[in-house]
């Protein structure tokens, strides 16, 4: 099991605060991914951006894929762009994985309506949540980026520089998607005043 699952299944089967949205979900698996290259380790981190190595692959076709788009030439990418441009659509590239996988079914599936997707329950799923509630600090750290609390003891300290870097880019990340949703809604609040005015 890998990182960027494992926070699918907390996202799907965690309350959080506030609902989670694709594009917060992708940015955030999508920095899940790049830490779980840095454990293989597919790459590595150079003054923020992603270095390319030369090991063998992982095995989940996701981070093959991930590992695929890596900008292979210098100037390497930073992590930040890499965010936002792997992260686009990829919740919902997980989710049909996860569908294909057979660890996700559809619930009031209509015709031309996909319905709501709901996990199953299986060893991946019960994995998950185990480490999950044992507050595996990097799992626990991303899913309270999307709003997800944990409710235990205070989360321990993220002691890998790397690690803590994808980590403070994914807020980043996360914080720029809510202040262009903010501003979206302002301009559109302006829009509908004006028109209301004629």
């Amino acid at each position: 099991m890998t990182i960027p699952r494992d926070l699918l299944i907390v996202a799907m089967d965690v309350a959080g605060s506030r609902d989670v949205g694709p594009g917060d979900l992708s940015l955030a698996l999508a920095g899940a991914e790049l830490i779980e290259l840095l454990k293989t380790p597919t790459i590595r981190l150079d003054g923020g951006r992603i270095v390319p190595g030369h090991l063998p692959l992982p095995a989940d076709p996701l981070l093959v894929e991930a590992a695929a788009v890596l900008m292979m030439d210098e100037p390497y990418e930073l992590v930040g762009d890499w965010l936002w441009r792997r992260g686009d659509s990829l919740a919902e590239a997980y989710m049909a994985a996860f569908e294909a996988d057979g660890l996700v079914v559809r619930q009031g599936s209509r015709p031309f309506r996909g319905g709501q997707r709901v996990l199953v329950d299986s060893p991946l799923r019960r994995k998950a949540m185990e480490r999950w509630e044992s507050g595996e600090p990097v799992l626990r750290s991303l899913a309270e980026s999307l709003g997800i609390q944990h409710g235990g003891a205070e989360a321990s300290e993220i002691a890998d520089y790397a690690v803590a870097m994808v980590l403070g880019a994914v807020n980043d990340a996360l914080l720029e998607l809510e202040g262009e949703r903010q501003k979206r809604g302002i301009e559109q609040a302006a829009f509908d005043n004006v028109w209301r005015g004629f």
